[in-house]
């Protein structure tokens, strides 16, 4: 049985905002998870993450424990920075290369997990010598952008895949435009009314969502399992697992378990899980002179390449009714921001405020919230989430636990 174990490098730490609180392989890239992508490939679940030490508590479900002791020798190490296409099952091999990098090994010999712990061994120097090599038509996270850059492609590329193990049918009472597929999974519901707009691409929605009456469903797009759209734009968009959502909402990620059930345009974004935003949040993501977007990175302020990008939210970020947000803006995991007046461009993590007026979120009310916010989809916070919010919480204030 192959046995695999996913690698966050130094870059995959550093993609804010979603560094502080999960692994990479757990980001969603187009239609799935990076992780289930891999396991898809090998056929097999991860055996383990090597990440940053600050996440060994991540907890939620189908994420894998935290390598701990040596990996070992004829393992498969794998960067969770590369995501493998949809459909790929991976022959037998030692090194596995994508876009002309390593993308994964099989470990020469047993690797003590202490020499991973920054991120900074590369996986060439980790593998076999006159090893077999296979090319993988995949492609690279270099930054929490290349999320939202490849979106259309990788949605095409993903429905193409999961869309005929699926019905292909037209919904009773839908209105179809376009002459892309529509598919939908068995324990969908799609109310009369909803438009179909797939004049772009194809639309997949998955087992148990709800598509309300008076949506418009634009393709490329995929209503992931249980999520709910209840109703307005919503156009070429990854929609995680137990979202609500309603546009509208334009190519924008929602990683799962987010709630954006309300009105305010929402554009080239990426929500992390547990995100909640107010009535009438709005986004801006193309600039008024029409040039290409900044973002902050840990690594400073970079010219994305991109003339539209909207706003990162990090996991468990809450916005007030009416919060405006700039153009590449990054709202730090944690952080909870209302009133009128327009928040800073980079929130710092567990932030609590109003337009430049933050201070500190209190971690008892944080938890408290998150708490919440989790059982009202009948979910708990366990022990171990727990924990790790609390050192995330820490790391963020520069506090040692």
């Amino acid at each position: 049985m192959t046995v695999f174990y996913l690698y966050d490098d130094a870059r995959a730490r550093a993609i804010a905002p979603f560094a502080l609180t999960r692994p990479l392989g757990e980001m969603r890239a187009g239609a799935e998870l990076i992780r289930h992508r891999w396991e898809m490939a090998f056929g097999v679940a991860a055996a383990g993450a090597v990440a940053a030490p600050h996440l060994e508590c991540f907890d939620e479900p189908g994420a894998p424990p935290p390598a701990t002791g040596s990996l070992p020798a004829h393992a498969i190490l794998v960067n969770s920075r590369c995501i493998v296409p949809l459909g790929w099952k991976a022959r037998a091999g030692d090194v596995w290369t994508c876009a002309g990098e390593i993308a994964a090994v099989r470990l020469a010999r047993d690797t003590p997990v202490a020499e991973l712990a920054h991120g900074e061994a590369p996986l060439e120097s980790l593998g076999t010598v006159g090893s077999r090599v296979e090319a993988v038509a995949g492609r690279w996270v270099t930054a929490v952008w290349s999320f939202i850059a490849d979106l259309l492609a990788q949605l095409r590329e993903d429905i193409a895949v999961l869309g005929p193990l699926a019905a292909t049918t037209q919904p009773d009472g839908a209105i179809v435009v376009g002459t892309y597929q529509i598919y939908v999974e068995p324990d969908a519901m799609i109310e009369p009314g909803v438009c179909f707009d797939v004049t772009a691409g194809p639309v997949l929605v998955r087992g148990g969502a709800i598509v309300r009456a008076f949506t418009r469903l634009v393709g490329p797009c995929v209503v992931g399992a249980g999520a709910t759209v209840l109703g307005d734009r919503v156009n070429a968009c990854a929609i995680g697992d137990g979202a609500v959502v309603r546009g509208e909402l334009s190519e924008t990620i929602v990683l799962g378990q987010a709630n954006k059930s309300h009105d305010g345009f929402v554009g080239h974004s990426y929500l992390g899980r547990w995100v909640n935003l107010g009535a009438g949040t709005i986004t801006s993501n193309l600039k008024n002179t029409y040039g290409t977007v900044q973002m902050w990175t840990p690594n400073g302020v970079q010219d994305t390449g991109l003339l539209k990008l909207g706003s990162m939210f990090g996991d468990h970020v809450k916005t007030g009714i009416g919060v405006r947000l700039t153009t590449g803006s990054v709202i730090g995991a944690g952080s909870n921001v209302y009133g009128s007046q327009m928040p800073p461009k980079v929130v710092p993590p567990f932030s609590w405020g109003e337009g430049d007026a933050l201070g500190s979120y209190r971690l008892d009310k944080f938890l408290e919230t998150a708490e919440r916010a989790m059982a009202r989809r009948n979910l708990a916070l366990s022990e171990r989430a727990r924990r790790q919010l609390t050192e995330a919480h820490a790391l963020a204030a520069g506090v040692a636990v």
